[in-house]
């Protein structure tokens, strides 16, 4: 058994759209090259079967996705796609003839997080289309995910979800209402490699948030780290501007990075449900566990 069951690896950290609820980043606006990514591969396939095109950015953006793409199969590593799905029917292709390609998670809450004048029926035809395509044609699973429920504390941005479940209906042609088939916040299948995920809006973790909480736990560094643009190794992938960094992927091997004692004493204190850093304390997500 591999050390990690993931590992994210943030290809770029430019996006097409603004979201409300993303935390953006001040870091420069990158894109990482073939000759780096590989680098990155030679040093994950070791520890890891998985990689999740994620972090920050969106890596339907990317010129050289096709490349990246076929480099994970040279390398024997699948790949999830986390993406707000507006530059699917561009990149559908490419995705579609990419065997390392293992499922596409798409946030469907971007939508309603723009100011910008999409539409929506156009937006979710073109997810929708790609989910028939790569449910006919390959073994692809497509994720459609609605993380943006009202929670106790944090309104949620979720007043088109009803026209958006509507669109996947009839896009998707169901005979049946997908807010009666999933009635939990986790969500369910819509038909073959095709799911709905549905969750509460979280809020990301924020260095200069008041509100604090010491008593948490993490998958951080347990099940998953992250490596950003620049090859800046983090310990999840919600620390969109590198506060914690453990050292630089294209510097150091991956197992001496998460062995050193910074890892280390967060790892130890995640498993006493005990924080040591900062940004963790503030984290919204991590509350969750």
């Amino acid at each position: 058994m591999k050390r990690f069951k993931k590992i994210y690896i943030e290809i770029t950290n430019i996006c097409n759209l603004k979201c409300d609820f993303c935390p953006m980043t001040k870091r420069a606006p990158q894109f990482m090259t073939e000759e780096n990514f590989e680098i990155i591969l030679n040093k994950v396939k070791h520890i890891t079967d998985q990689i999740y095109l994620h972090v920050m950015g969106e890596p339907l953006l990317h010129p050289q996705l096709a490349g990246f793409l076929a480099l994970c199969d040279k390398h024997g590593l699948k790949v999830n796609i986390t993406t707000n799905g507006g530059l699917i029917t561009d990149t559908k292709d490419i995705i579609l003839n990419a065997p390392a390609v293992k499922q596409v998670n798409f946030s469907l809450g971007s939508f309603e997080a723009n100011s910008d004048s999409l539409c929506l029926e156009t937006y979710t035809r073109g997810i929708t289309q790609f989910a028939l395509e790569a449910q006919e044609k390959t073994n692809i699973v497509s994720s459609l995910r609605l993380w943006n429920l009202d929670n106790d504390m944090i309104k949620g941005a979720n007043s088109k979800n009803d026209q958006i479940m509507t669109y996947l209906e009839d896009h998707l042609k169901l005979d049946f209402k997908i807010r009666e088939k999933c009635t939990t916040y986790r969500g369910g299948r819509l038909s073959n490699n095709i799911y709905v995920n549905i969750a509460q809006k979280f809020e990301w973790p924020d260095i200069e948030r008041l509100d604090t909480k010491d008593d948490v736990f993490c998958y951080g560094l347990r099940d998953h780290i992250g490596i950003l643009v620049d090859g800046t190794v983090i310990p999840c992938c919600l620390d969109s501007d590198g506060n914690i960094p453990l050292g630089n992927v294209y510097e150091s091997s991956i197992e001496s990075i998460v062995d050193y004692d910074r890892a280390k004493k967060m790892y130890t204190g995640f498993t006493n449900r005990k924080v040591v850093e900062d940004l963790c304390k503030k984290c919204g997500y991590a509350q969750k566990f």
